[in-house]
């Protein structure tokens, strides 16, 4: 089940289409949003328990992550998304919604360079849907 579905669009159409009781029966689940991600791993971070966190959000067969891009990333941020981009690559499923086009998510990260690795990593061989529904 090791895939990646980057999608961008209107929220409406993404949240029918990335409807975990849609997506996956008979493997682990964790929806998230973009922010609260990013805010647990903080928090992790502040109160020394990132290697817990990280594996909470390691552990499921597919991540889904909700309203990527709605902020740019600090240089913190970006190293985590970093770390969890890559831990999970190859190794369980993600899907990602934000909207903003995927061409458009590099420009988010902190640096460009950090950036660049895990948002290949991520967009090779994933499946690119771009829904537009109304708003």
């Amino acid at each position: 089940m090791n895939q990646a579905v980057l999608c961008s669009g209107r929220k409406p159409a993404r949240k029918r289409a990335t409807s975990p009781a849609c997506v996956c029966a008979g493997h682990s689940v964790l929806f998230t949003r973009a922010d609260a991600l990013l805010r647990d791993l903080s928090q992790a971070r502040a109160d020394h328990t990132l290697a817990k966190t990280f594996r909470a959000y390691l552990t499921p067969d597919l991540l889904i992550v909700d309203d990527f891009g709605l902020h740019r990333l600090t240089a913190q941020q970006s190293s985590d998304l970093y770390e969890l981009i890559i831990e999970r690559n190859r190794r369980s499923s993600f899907v990602v919604t934000s909207n903003r086009a995927v061409d458009e998510w590099l420009d988010l990260w902190d640096d460009p360079i950090l950036g660049n690795s895990p948002l290949d990593r991520l967009a090779n061989g994933a499946h690119q849907l771009v829904l537009d529904g109304p708003s």
